[in-house]
């Protein structure tokens, strides 16, 4: 995407994004990548179509993500970095059926020298206002 939005300084935009990327790509069967994308902690909040929550530990889903060979593509909408911590605003976009589509606000730590995502938390495209595909 060439209209992306870097807030402030990022110098480690591209690690950023591909650890991000590793998430998106383990839908396609990527059980070691969606390992090594987010911590063994990391946390998911998820607001559905019908405006239901759904909290829990990402790795729980890893099995149901990996298998599901969803057509999704990243769209990188806005990266900000500060030191050790990170956020991205994601699209989360299905190309087959853009209305089945999701924007992810990404927060990830740099610990031990890497990035990992801790936390995702997620509205369906319906309820993301102006980010939505």
């Amino acid at each position: 995407m060439t209209d992306m939005t870097v807030v402030g300084d990022a110098p480690e935009i591209d690690e950023i994004k591909r650890v991000v990327q590793l998430y998106v790509d383990g839908f396609q069967g990527g059980m070691e990548k969606l390992n090594q994308a987010f911590h063994q902690d990391a946390w998911i909040f998820a607001l559905d179509a019908d405006g239901l929550l759904a909290a829990g530990r990402v790795s729980e889903r890893f099995e149901r993500w990996a298998a599901s060979y969803r057509p999704v593509k990243s769209r990188f909408i806005a990266v900000t970095q500060a030191g050790e911590v990170a956020s991205v605003l994601l699209g989360f976009d299905n190309s087959e059926n853009l209305e089945d589509s999701w924007v992810d606000v990404i927060a990830l730590i740099k610990a031990q020298g890497s990035w990992q995502i801790t936390n995702k938390t997620a509205a369906h495209s319906t309820r993301a206002a102006w980010a939505k595909p």
